[in-house]
Order: C-alpha cells, then sequence, then structure tokens
C-alpha cells in the first residue's frame, strides 16, 4: 500500500461505536433498537480503510460515538444546521426522527463536551500545529462513509448515490485546484465521484481556520457498499481491495496538486 506523505493528517470522527456505561442511561433506546441506530449511524471500519498502517501522530480519531458527542458539528447549536432537527453537537433525534436522548441540564452537556469534544478538538489542531512545524504545510483529510441508501434525517434524498463524495471546506482551505485533483485521482481510479455531494464540508481545527492557508483540507466519503456488508457492518470481499485503491488515489491526487 503506498505511503502517505508526512505532511497528511488522517481525522477519523466517526469510526467508533462505543457508548460509555456512564453515557448509556441518557439513551432512551433499548439495546436492540440502539445496535440498529449504531449500525446505520457509524462509519464502520473507516479507521482501518483510511489510517491501517499510518503513525499514531498521523492520525486523529474519536474514542466514542457520535451518539454520544458528535466532535464534527460546531459546539454552539445556534450555528450548528443540524441542531434544528435534534442533531447537533449532542444527538437528541435519531437517524429517522424518533427521540434517542432524555432530556440532559447544563452541567450534564458541559460534562459531555469536556469529556469528549474539548479534547479532540485540542488534539486535532496540535496534531496540526506539529505537522505544520516540522513540514510547513498539512493536508487534513477528513475520514468517512456513508450508507448506499439516504437515511431519512439526510438532506440529500437522491437514491442514486456516487462510489466518493469529495467534500471542501471553502476556497481558503480547500483551492479549486485540490479539489479537482482529488476529483481526478478517484475517478480515473474508475471510481464514480461527485464533488459535495450527498454530503459538503471538510474539517479544520478553529485554531486555523481563515487564518493559515498552510493548512489544506478535504473530506473523502466512500459508499458503504463498496467495502461494507451493509446489514451486519462485516468487511466485505472487497475490503482490502477498496482500501488500497483510497490510499493509491490520495497519492496520486497530491501528486496532481503539486
Amino acid at each position: 500500500m503506498s505511503p502517505l506523505p508526512p505532511f497528511v493528517l488522517l481525522h477519523v470522527p466517526h469510526n467508533s461505536s462505543a457508548i460509555p456505561a456512564s453515557i448509556r442511561e441518557q439513551i432512551l433506546l433499548d439495546d436492540a433498537a440502539l445496535e440498529i441506530e449504531l449500525l446505520k449511524m457509524t462509519d464502520h471500519l473507516t479507521f482501518d480503510l483510511f489510517a491501517r498502517g499510518v503513525a499514531s501522530d498521523r492520525v486523529v480519531r474519536s474514542p466514542v460515538s457520535r451518539l454520544v458527542v458528535d466532535v464534527e458539528r460546531f459546539e454552539d447549536d445556534n450555528v450548528e444546521p443540524m441542531s434544528t432537527c435534534g442533531m447537533g453537537v449532542i444527538y437528541f433525534r435519531t437517524s429517522s426522527g424518533a427521540t434517542l436522548r432524555r432530556p440532559i441540564n447544563t452541567s450534564e452537556r458541559q460534562a459531555l463536551l469536556a469529556a469528549w469534544y474539548h479534547p479532540h478538538h485540542q488534539l486535532l489542531a496540535s496534531a496540526t500545529q506539529n505537522i505544520l512545524d516540522q513540514f510547513g504545510q498539512v493536508l487534513l483529510i477528513d475520514c468517512h462513509s456513508f450508507p448506499s441508501r439516504p437515511l431519512p434525517y439526510e438532506y440529500d434524498q437522491r437514491p442514486d448515490r456516487p462510489d466518493i463524495c469529495i467534500g471542501t471546506a471553502n476556497n481558503f482551505h480547500t483551492p479549486v485546484d485540490l479539489a479537482q485533483s482529488f476529483v481526478e485521482a478517484f475517478r480515473a481510479d474508475q471510481f464514480t465521484v461527485e464533488l459535495n455531494a450527498p454530503f459538503a464540508g471538510a474539517m479544520v481545527p478553529q485554531r486555523h481556520h481563515l487564518t493559515d492557508r498552510r493548512v489544506a483540507a478535504v473530506m473523502i466519503e466512500v459508499n458503504r457498499s463498496l467495502y461494507l456488508h451493509e446489514p451486519s457492518a462485516e468487511p466485505n470481499a472487497n475490503f482490502n481491495e477498496v482500501a488500497t485503491r483510497i490510499r493509491r488515489c490520495i497519492v496520486e491526487a497530491m501528486r496532481r496538486s503539486h
């Protein structure tokens, strides 16, 4: 498998399905319903898909499920679009709109953020800065997957989903030529690719957001049907091949963009 350039930082926010016992009592779903929701909402095996063999200081991953705290949401619900459907930084609704979590008070909310959200963002900012200090540039790749059929909460309900979605942060952190290099690299490897569809965006640490052009960012979303048996979230027979191709496409995209 092709080695990634040393200035690449992989961000894997939704790979975990872990819910600490201390948080479980906040979740109102029974065990069977919770298992189904985790099957739908977890970006299963994205750590293995993107980061296998990558040095630990080049990967930042969340240790808990997004149902505990979603580290990719804005902390302030007033500026987080998904908060309007009960899926802000702390989820209160499931992917189908059912009640997920009991109401929590301010101290419980702050405890969740202090335990999982703030440490994650501090780690992401520190890892970004460390690579900047070493190489003078960072490419932060936001590593995700998506179900082959849209979930009810998703804005984009079109059934014909691509193999790969490339997401962009903004022109400051995702120059047009960088985004196009990723689209072209994946298409050249015979993937179907869309830009910012069915999902858009890419993570940039707040410390560097719109202040440091040396921090570039793209999101790569992989259709789960390529590498998973979706009903069980077990890897399918193509898993290793898809992982190899993704790594190859990232390396090729970097070659095209330089």
